[in-house]
């Protein structure tokens, strides 16, 4: 054997094996993130590159969402002896009721030390193995309340987009997934190396904020009924927030004293009335920055913030970015677009 050959050989054996645990029908997006990231022969950025093995963790024919089939020879044997195991996004079948095995193998793997990752909605089988609690994590910001109610012992992060605590890793939702990827690449080889995978995938090797910047801030909240007493109040509210608003003011609108006003609807809608008038205000300030070239000040004075400064106060607690980023984000591109056609 020559040399080369010889030092080949021993690359091969030093790489940082990446198990990704799929089960059926699971989402296509979340699934091909790590085949790109860690799949792919990077060999010339740093040598020697991940080796990425899809594990079937289930039996039968795997199938993703969007109908491909998958064929892997690697099962939760392989997914144990691995120096990263992943669970990849999954359907709601499965977050509701994970294989037993595939579970017993999760458990496995952490108890001999392997670093742990979820991807999307992969975090409800970690918490299912036991793996979260006590710990913090995330997911999809659409599964928000159902994690949270599921899982009263996991910190849920709702904000974030993505969630490191000790060894296991859990990432929020879709593109967040590629966020978390790509931390694990500078986290094992270094930001250079990162930034150079992100480079040659065309997306930012870090992004500004949180997931909170793309979520309804009223995502997972109870909704009023409209057939309560409340539902005109809110609709009186939401043509109003322009305007000073106070709970008295909604009280009197609802022929309701002012405790029996705020009892009600924190028993309809699981929020305080003033928590609800900021959320309505952030979300409309999003509104405008989406759809308006308002500057910001007139931006805060038709949410009602009355100052740019308040504004930015709110806008930053609630998303996790200022409302400039915001605007950057979700108007950039639709300028962009325009000044092609």
């Amino acid at each position: 054997m020559t040399t080369t050959a010889v030092t080949t050989t021993a690359a091969r054996r030093n790489r940082h094996v990446v198990a990704v645990a799929v089960t059926d029908n699971a989402p296509t997006f979340e699934l091909a993130v790590p085949c790109e990231v860690f799949g792919l022969d990077r060999s010339d950025i740093s040598d020697p590159w991940y080796d990425l093995r899809l594990c079937a963790a289930e039996p039968g024919v795997l199938r993703t969402a969007a109908g491909l089939t998958l064929h892997t020879s690697y099962g939760l044997d392989d997914l144990v002896a691995a120096d990263t195991v992943v669970v990849a996004a999954v359907e709601r079948r499965v977050q509701t009721d994970p294989p037993e095995p595939l579970l017993d193998a999760l458990r496995t793997a952490h108890a001999r030390g392997r670093r742990i990752v979820s991807l999307c909605s992969g975090a409800y089988v970690l918490a299912a193995a036991g793996l979260l609690t006590g710990r913090r994590a995330t997911t999809h910001w659409m599964s928000a309340a159902d994690f949270a109610h599921r899982f009263p012992d996991v910190t849920y992060e709702p904000a974030v987009l993505y969630v490191q605590d000790g060894s296991v890793f859990t990432s929020a939702g879709t593109g967040a997934v590629i966020d978390l990827c790509l931390h694990l690449v500078r986290h094992d080889l270094g930001s250079a190396v990162a930034n150079e995978v992100a480079r040659r995938m065309v997306v930012p090797p870090h992004r500004e904020g949180g997931q909170s910047q793309y979520a309804n801030p009223l995502a997972g909240a109870p909704r009023a009924r409209r057939d309560t007493d409340l539902a005109p109040v809110l609709d009186w509210a939401r043509e109003r927030l322009h305007e000073p608003l106070t709970v008295a003011a909604l009280a009197r609108r609802a022929h309701l004293g002012e405790r029996t006003f705020a009892r009600r609807f924190r028993e309809a809608l699981g929020t305080t009335p003033l928590q609800w008038i900021l959320q309505e205000r952030v979300r409309l300030a999003q509104e405008l920055l989406e759809t308006t070239d308002d500057p910001v000040e007139s931006v805060a004075r038709r949410a009602g913030f009355g100052t740019a400064a308040n504004l930015r106060h709110h806008f930053a607690r609630l998303t996790t970015v200022s409302p400039q980023s915001y605007r950057q984000v979700f108007r950039g591109g639709a300028a962009g677009r325009s000044s092609l056609t």
